[in-house]
């Protein structure tokens, strides 16, 4: 039998997270869980997010609704490859913050003292920063490069319009490092980002903090911001508005983020009665990074029933793959020397009503015991310069190297 909880005013989600469970928050809404009832998967390939979205409706449905608290919820991260199998965990317990800042908590299966690690409250200093011979490059910053210059060629050449390139950094930390104090570092630094941990393949935890809003659904009502076209914030005011002015002025920046709000209203057109995408970006400011920003929002068809349907529409959007997409998605194989695993894919949460918010997992890093596996990518776009979005890329690196510090 279900049994919720009502949770104190001040409490924090942070405290009820374990390393084998998943967190989504941002400035302070959002959930953690742990545990399992269930796992729902599907196989890779056409539609595989709307199987997902089937597969889960019918399991949430079986549950049943739990009165006077947080109803059960499936998360977790899925793959950036459409073609790589997924799955979904339906979890067991979940301690949920909503709008109006009020904490519960469900249980699905025998109530465990999780919550009692609310005491945790992390290290108070950094350790040393990463030196050279603790940090490997894949690949490389000048083979990056030559892996932009490539796919400028192929821009140039009318194969596509643009691709977003990535590129890793493996840090040997020389200890065990703790999702927890990486998530604690990364809300406290950009607390409106979407700071997440979940499980994925061969045993690590992928944790970071992200800018990016994927979709969210909300009964009827149905929000996106996607982001596209950045700059280095800079730490005299004077020089920060100019690099802020610079990106919204940009041909280059706004022609880069034009293309993601183009392909993702025309995804979306078709399950929407109604959609607003603003004509104009704005400005986004993060610890590190201004972006072009646009805030769609609208009104879906009576029979998109679950946000994973339109989170199975849009992914992977151009601001983490490219146009067309299966241009970009064959270059980013081609000259992608590993596998993004759930990096740049989906990750958040879906209710029984087929509400939830999914974020795109970036600003992240693959924990596994003592190593760390960072992301960063760059869009490419025509007149992309390589040695800049090398320095783009250096300027992600370094926001997740001084989280990874606390850790």
């Amino acid at each position: 039998m279900p049994r919720s909880e009502r949770l104190g005013p001040a409490f924090d989600l942070l405290g009820a997270y374990r390393p084998d469970g998943f967190f989504l928050e941002r400035a302070g809404v959002g959930l953690c869980t742990w545990g399992a009832v269930d796992r729902v998967a599907a196989d890779g390939g056409a539609r595989r997010t709307t199987r997902l979205a089937d597969a889960v409706a019918d399991r949430l449905a079986a549950i049943g609704e739990v009165p006077d608290g947080p109803g059960p919820v499936a998360v977790g991260a899925l793959p950036f490859a459409p073609d790589v199998p997924a799955h979904l965990t339906v979890a067991s317990h979940v301690v949920s913050r909503g709008d109006d800042g009020v904490a519960s908590r469900l249980d699905l299966a025998d109530k465990d003292d999780a919550v009692s690690s609310d005491r945790w409250v992390g290290r108070a200093f950094p350790h040393e920063a990463f030196s050279a011979p603790h940090v490997t490059a894949v690949p490389e910053p000048s083979v990056y490069a030559s892996m932009i210059a490539r796919a400028v060629e192929r821009i140039g050449d009318r194969a596509l319009d643009k691709v977003v390139l990535a590129r890793t950094l493996t840090v040997d930390a020389n200890r065990e490092l703790d999702p927890r104090q990486l998530l604690q570092r990364a809300r406290s630094v950009d607390p409106e980002c979407y700071a997440f941990a979940a499980p994925v393949a061969g045993g690590a935890i992928l944790v970071g903090a992200s800018p990016e809003l994927l979709v969210r659904k909300d009964g009827p009502i149905v929000s996106l911001n996607p982001l596209a076209g950045s700059a280095p914030r800079a730490g005299d005011p004077a020089a920060d508005r100019r690099n802020a002015d610079g990106l919204l002025a940009s041909d280059k920046e706004r022609e880069e983020h034009g293309i993601v709000v183009r392909s993702l209203a025309a995804a979306l057109a078709p399950l929407c009665d109604d959609l607003d995408v603003p004509d104009e970006p704005e400005l986004l400011a993060t610890a590190n990074v201004w972006h072009l920003s646009t805030r769609i929002g609208g009104r879906v068809r009576s029979d998109v029933d679950s946000v994973l349907r339109l989170v199975d529409a849009i992914h992977p959007t151009a601001a983490v793959g490219g146009e067309p997409t299966p241009a970009a998605l064959a270059t980013i194989t081609e000259l992608e020397p590993f596998d993004r695993g759930c990096y740049a894919g989906p990750i958040g949460w879906v209710d029984a009503a087929g509400d939830g918010a999914w974020a795109i997992a970036l600003r992240c890093a693959e924990l596994s015991g003592s190593t760390a596996r960072l992301f960063a990518g760059a869009g490419i776009v025509a007149g992309s310069d390589p040695i800049q979005e090398v320095e783009e890329t250096e300027r992600k690196f370094r926001a997740l190297l001084d989280a990874l510090r606390w850790g």
